[in-house]
């Protein structure tokens, strides 16, 4: 049984000048997500190299996405993992899309009609107990109020047995790879997007991107609040020392 929090753990840190406060992330993020959803998939693709849907596929394979299973994608924005989810899972019908965005959700029900969308956030998602096979999250971690409320809510909509995945980018170790990995995600991204985008809230996203990333909760700690809500065998798989897949099973009984 999950156990009550001392306190509510945060992703992240207030990030100055994006939000003073932490009450005023989620205003923040609906303006940025929203006004930078028509570039999106733009920067998603040529930012990871057009690796995305290819890296999702597997990771999600990995954590034991099989046809007819029925899929929760959270913080779906574009739609990106959830269309990797539709190919596995054998049908869009099977996907249900959950984004506090808008913008994204329009962009994601223009690529995946056949999957349901719900416009909601990862920490009150109005959907039903015990619904759903497997649920991912990719790369929005960062965006959510409080890890032990997202994952609370994560818990509730899994049936027993279900299986839990969290993408996310981490901060690499040692020296070098964190070097490479400033230089890229927090100098050459938001430049470049904003270049290729011309869009201002699209490179402020990748500014927020990388201030985020720099001051991530530890991976322990979200492996922590993964057992404290209630999941079993969590861990953690990093591919090209980056790649954090977080894995986990809700108990059968």
């Amino acid at each position: 049984m999950p156990v009550a929090p001392e306190k509510p753990q945060v992703p992240h840190p207030a990030l100055h000048p994006h939000f003073s406060d932490l009450g005023e992330k989620q205003a923040f993020l609906r303006r940025v997500f929203d006004d930078s959803a028509k570039h999106y998939e733009r920067i998603a693709s040529w930012g990871f190299l057009g690796t995305g849907g290819w890296y999702r596929r597997q990771a999600l394979a990995r954590a034991g996405l099989r046809p007819g299973m029925r899929v929760a994608d959270i913080a779906a924005g574009t739609g990106i993992t959830a269309r990797a989810a539709a190919a596995l899972a054998g049908d869009p019908a099977l996907v249900t899309c959950v984004d506090p965005s808008g913008g994204m959700l329009r962009e994601s029900r223009r690529r995946l009609p056949a999957a349901r969308h719900v416009q909601a956030g990862a920490d009150a998602v109005p959907l039903a107990d015990a619904t759903f096979d497997l649920l991912s999250m990719g790369f929005a971690v960062r965006h959510v109020e409080s890890l032990d409320t997202a994952f609370g809510e994560f818990a509730r909509i899994l049936r027993p047995g279900g299986r839990l995945l969290i993408m996310d980018i981490t901060r690499p170790e040692g020296n070098t790879a964190y070097r490479l990995a400033r230089l890229y995600f927090r100098d050459l991204m938001p430049r470049l997007t904003g270049i290729v985008t011309g869009s201002r809230q699209a490179r402020q996203l990748m500014e927020y991107y990388w201030e985020t990333l720099d001051r991530m909760v530890e991976p322990a700690c979200v492996l922590a609040a993964l057992r404290q809500a209630g999941f079993e065998l969590p861990d953690r798989h990093v591919e090209a020392g980056i790649f954090s897949e977080y894995r986990a099973v809700k108990p059968s009984a």
